[in-house]
């Protein structure tokens, strides 16, 4: 099946199985590396990457149904004020340890940066809950989103 999709603003025709994975897509197709793949199942976030703005895992979304959204990734968020913001204060924190997990905790907090410019605790911990850090670096995700909030 050819595709047409949209990526970080750029059209890309793509030739593959209706049924293929986005990861698969953006990661072996188009040479984009940043979004990781974690778990196959959507149950660790190192994939997420937005769609329509929206965080999604991209390990169990179909290309056959991306459609016309506009899909961005780690490679892009940084153009964006909300990512840029979480970008900044992810460095200024220092949040990384091994960095596996960070491109897909950099996407959901971004996403949850751009629909709630203040989160409360409550809202850090809803958007934050499905990506998984087996560095456990949770306390300075959290301070890095809070200063991402505040700037």
């Amino acid at each position: 099946m050819s595709a047409t999709i949209s990526v970080n603003g750029a059209l890309h025709t793509v030739d593959v199985d209706g049924d293929t994975p986005l990861l698969w897509v953006l990661r072996d197709v188009l040479g984009m590396t940043g979004t990781k793949f974690g778990c196959g199942a959507a149950l660790c976030g190192a994939c997420t990457v937005h769609l329509d703005g929206e965080p999604v895992r991209s390990c169990i979304t179909p290309i056959d149904s991306v459609g016309v959204s506009e899909i961005m990734t780690i490679e892009a968020i940084g153009a964006t004020e909300a990512g840029a913001k979480i970008q900044k204060a992810w460095l200024d924190v220092e949040v990384p340890q091994c960095g596996y997990c960070q491109s897909g905790q950099i996407m959901s907090a971004s996403a949850l940066i751009a629909s709630i410019p203040h989160p409360t605790d409550g809202d850090i911990d809803d958007a934050m809950s499905g990506n998984i850090c087996r560095c456990g670096t949770y306390v300075r995700i959290r301070e890095a989103i809070k200063q991402a909030a505040a700037a």
